[in-house]
């Protein structure tokens, strides 16, 4: 049985991991969450504020809008949801 420090070391190694804040929660174990990030323009050099809404898999509903949460990369757990809640 994994302990709780190795198992958080597993995860750290596989997908990509975001940090967001939950815009939605009315579906069932799942939440929407908004993604912020900046990107240098390739013309002006002005860096811009991009935002990204991704379906994340929250077990028993317990994340509530406005809370700041971080997800991992998985394997698709329906269409349009790849990644859960760490």
């Amino acid at each position: 049985m994994e302990t709780k420090i190795e198992q958080k070391n597993t995860e750290m190694k596989k997908g990509h991991h975001l940090t967001g804040i939950v815009v939605s929660d009315k579906m069932k174990d799942t939440v929407v969450v908004k993604v912020q990030r900046f990107i240098k323009h390739p013309k002006y050099g002005k860096y811009i504020k991009m935002d990204k809404k991704y379906k994340a898999h929250d077990e028993g509903n317990t994340k509530k809008i406005g809370d700041k949460v971080e997800i991992v990369e998985t394997k698709p757990i329906s269409k349009d949801k790849n990644f859960r809640i760490i």
